[in-house]
């Protein structure tokens, strides 16, 4: 028995369409199994209903023929060794199992079966001492909203979210069969939006020549699809909402084109090498402004961008402030940039990741941060030693006084450096620092502040991370000195980045 709703899920719904006849009803099954053998991209299900006809209709109205559903499940009534029967022909059809029950005894039906999925008819949405047998299993379920008002589809679907079920939800017009104009498929985006995280599928009912309509309803997002089917003879021919073999399969041809022709939802289609060829032949290509020899990290300063690239060219579109491209051939004036000529690294990547160590470390810390604020990662030896030393620094303000926020790592030193106009209080929000003054350590915990005079030359490090925050006067650009020259002299130690707590 599936745990989840199968994917791209297909529902044959016989309902009383065996007519009363249980060999009838193993033809249905038969000639449908043989269908979805064609299509194997959808998964199938073949649905039965149940009631308890003995105790479901008042015994004032049994047997009279005027009230047409009574009539027609009275005339169409199997034994429950019948229901067997067509229970072990759908599995050895491979197909899962499903029935909808119409009351309580029904679903104890289901469960002595053992059937793989419990089907809620629009109905009964809402038949809350049903509703609360049904849960009781522990089967997946779907459910049709036909008819539901807001206020009901709510309380079922937090009814069912509660109880941590496993379901669906089908938009369904309860009409059969139903006119085009009253299908309303724009309900199946309502739901979608309404209920995120529920899966959404459609209940059909409309004349079942209508192909087209299966293909919308899946362009909208819908997954599980539940369709009348029946097989006409002389003595019992196909009503009017039900569809034949020969339909069905037309049916599931334009469901497969539509799927196809939609493509991927849930994430970023895959590359189309023909249409990536062709972008990539209206993009304009990088070139070198002067002769440049092997070993130089390509600067903005260094090139050009012009129509139309070569072959192999780097183009504008792979050229940003996170890509270094470094020279490995020397390279002429006006010659192209191009992936032989140079080598490739990507720090965007690392710099996400730096991001979201950040916001982790905030988090843990209880630090609300201001919206729009940027983040300032100083890789003082270049981003691949960052973990090993590096800062991440949000400046909050920066006007007459200044307030920061630091963000040390686990494991992460910061080098010594000192300022020459700026004074600057350290208050520990969060963790535990080492903090060197003047070549003196100590260790600083989680609410100490400490006082840093201009000149005093300063260095911290946390083995578990910490988050410090700073208030200084203005902070100027030019007026931190590292006592490693080399970081002064690297003019790519610092990288921002906006927008990074979305």
């Amino acid at each position: 028995m599936p745990q989840v709703i199968p994917p791209s899920l297909v529902t044959f719904e016989m309902a009383n369409n065996h007519m009363g006849s249980v060999d009838h009803g193993l033809r249905i099954i038969r000639e449908f199994a043989e269908i979805a053998q064609e299509f194997n991209e959808f998964s199938f299900a073949f649905k039965l209903q149940y009631r308890d006809l003995d105790t479901f209709i008042h015994p004032t109205m049994r047997g009279r023929e005027d009230v047409k559903y009574i009539k027609r499940f009275s005339e169409t009534r199997i034994s429950r060794s019948d229901f067997d029967r067509l229970v072990e022909e759908i599995r050895a059809q491979g197909m899962f199992s499903m029935a909808t029950p119409f009351d309580e005894a029904s679903v104890k039906v289901i469960e002595d079966q053992g059937l793989d999925i419990i089907k809620v008819a629009s109905c009964s949405f809402g038949d809350w001492p049903l509703l609360e047998r049904i849960v009781k299993t522990d089967k997946p379920i779907i459910a049709s909203t036909a008819g539901a008002v807001i206020d009901t589809l709510d309380s079922v679907v937090s009814f069912l979210q509660h109880r941590k079920k496993c379901f669906a939800i089908l938009h369904c017009v309860a009409e059969y069969p139903a006119p085009d104009e009253h299908l309303q498929l724009g309900q199946i985006d309502f739901l979608r939006q309404r209920y995120p995280g529920v899966r959404v599928g459609f209940s059909t009912h409309e004349d079942p020549t209508h192909f087209d309509l299966v293909g919308m309803a899946i362009a909208k997002g819908a997954d599980i699809f539940e369709k009348h089917v029946a097989v006409p003879t002389n003595l019992w021919p196909a009503n009017a909402y039900s569809s034949t073999p020969e339909q069905t399969r037309q049916w599931l041809q334009t469901a497969r084109r539509a799927r196809a022709i939609c493509g991927q939802s849930q994430l970023r289609a895959p590359i189309n090498q023909a249409e990536q060829n062709s972008l990539d032949s209206l993009r304009r290509g990088v070139f070198l402004k002067r002769p440049v020899l092997p070993g130089v990290c390509l600067s903005t300063d260094d090139v050009y961008f012009a129509f139309p690239p070569e072959p192999g060219q780097v183009t504008a579109n792979q050229w940003s402030k996170y890509a270094r491209f470094t020279v490995t051939t020397q390279i002429a004036a006006d010659a192209p940039l191009t992936t032989a000529n140079s080598s490739f690294t990507d720090r965007q990547i690392k710099v996400l990741e730096i991001a979201g160590r950040v916001k982790s470390m905030l988090a843990q810390g209880h630090i609300t941060v201001p919206g729009g604020v940027d983040i300032e990662i100083s890789h003082h030896y270049g981003i691949e030693r960052f973990d090993e030393v590096g800062l991440t620094m949000l400046t909050i303000i920066n006007r007459g006084y200044c307030k920061k926020l630091l963000v040390c790592l686990p494991g992460q030193e910061h080098p010594e450096q000192h300022h020459r106009r700026k004074e600057e209080t350290f208050h520990v929000l969060y963790g535990e620092i080492h903090l060197t003054l003047n070549g003196h350590t100590r260790t600083c915990q989680a609410g100490e502040v400490v006082n840093i005079e201009p000149g005093v030359r300063h260095a911290f490090s946390s083995i578990h991370g910490a988050v410090i925050e700073e208030i200084s006067s203005t902070h100027w650009v030019d007026d931190s000195f590292y006592t490693d020259e080399s970081i002064n002299r690297n003019p790519d130690r610092k990288t921002l980045l906006t927008y990074w707590m979305v």
